[in-house]
Order: structure tokens, then C-alpha cells, then sequence
């Protein structure tokens, strides 16, 4: 039950190339790289504040190939929320989503408090557009989860999701921002950097 308390699991699912490791990157260094390395399975760890106390939220970018299905249950049982990725540039991305989708019905039978967002991701690349927001949207509505478009590569909207995917947990209180006290530790650090400090 500790680790329920400490760790607020996310797992990022969607094909190859739509941009999973881009948007977990950039949300958590900052930085976006051009090219396509593809992802078995990384973790990435960023704190936050939970139930006024602060835990670690934990980003699974989950391979975007169907080569591992163990992998991909054992991270939709551990998963506490689901980002669910799909480019605007490629229809067949959007589909793709669909057995990932009934797998984490399946897996965590109510859905009810379990939250999803659904993605559409590369929203800086319009003109390659093969997938209207309106359907992204419809799609959300239909599996009864909240909907986004974003771009990694330009920084889009990332900060709002991964807030936004926060909000939806009813169970706890989880949010992006730490409260004053830990923003003060930070600042005192912030101003220490590069001083030496005899103690």
C-alpha cells in the first residue's frame, strides 16, 4: 500500500512514431529531439504534490510495437492513468488504439475511476492532418475519456495534459504544482547554487 501512496503510475500508450517519447521528454526535461529512436519501455520520474504531501509521478512510455504483450499488461495492472497517443498526421495510428484500449477495460474492468486521456499528438503538422479533432474527440467521448491535441515539438498543451490527467483522479488529490513550502526549499537552493556554503 506504501508504494500506492509514494508513486502515481502513468503509462503512455500508442503506436510507433506518433510521438509518445517526444511528449514525455519534453515534459519532463524540457527538451524534444528530431529524430525517431524507437522505445521499449522507459520510466521517467518528476515530483509532485499528492493529498498535500509529495509523491513521485511515474511516466511509463510503453513500446509502441505488439512484439511485447506481457510487458504492456503488467504496465496497464500497475498503471494508476493512461495517456493514450495517436498522431493527427495518420489515421492508422488512431486505430491502433482501439485493442490497447479494450486490453485496459479488460485489465481494470471499471473504468469509471480510472483516468484516460486520449492524444492527438504532431497538431503542429496541420497540413499532413488525416485525423479532424472532431474525431479524436468523438473517439474520447465514445470511451468515455477526455480528449487533447498536442505538440511535443512545440511544447503544445503538455503541461495542461499531464495537469489535466491529474484532475481526473478522483481518489486522490494530485496536482502538478508544489505547495509554498517545497517551492521556498527549492528557491533556497535555486539562490545557493553556484556559492560555496561553509557549514
Amino acid at each position: 500500500m506504501s508504494e500506492q501512496s509514494n508513486d502515481y503510475k502513468v503509462v503512455v500508450f500508442g503506436a510507433g512514431g506518433v510521438g509518445k517519447s517526444s511528449l514525455v521528454l519534453r515534459f519532463v526535461k524540457g527538451t524534444f529531439r528530431e529524430s525517431y529512436i524507437p522505445t521499449i519501455e522507459d520510466t521517467y520520474w518528476q515530483v509532485i504534490s499528492c493529498d498535500k504531501s509529495i509523491c513521485t509521478l511515474q511516466i511509463t512510455d510503453a513500446t509502441g510495437s505488439h512484439q511485447f504483450p506481457a510487458m504492456q499488461r503488467l504496465s496497464i495492472s500497475k498503471g494508476h492513468a493512461f495517456i493514450l497517443v495517436y498522431s493527427i498526421t495518420s489515421h492508422q495510428s488512431l486505430e491502433e488504439l482501439r485493442p490497447i484500449y479494450e486490453q485496459i477495460c479488460q485489465i481494470k474492468g471499471d473504468l469509471e475511476s480510472i483516468p484516460i486521456m486520449l492524444v492527438g499528438n504532431k497538431n503542429d503538422e496541420n497540413q499532413n492532418r488525416e485525423v479532424e479533432s472532431s474525431e479524436g474527440e468523438a473517439m474520447a467521448k465514445m470511451w468515455k475519456c477526455a480528449f487533447m491535441e498536442t505538440s511535443a515539438k512545440l511544447n503544445h498543451n503538455l503541461k495542461e495534459l499531464f495537469q489535466e490527467l491529474l484532475n481526473l483522479e478522483k481518489r486522490r488529490t494530485v496536482n502538478l504544482h508544489i505547495d509554498g513550502k517545497n517551492n521556498k526549499q527549492q528557491q533556497r537552493k535555486e539562490k545557493l547554487k553556484g556559492k560555496c556554503v561553509v557549514m
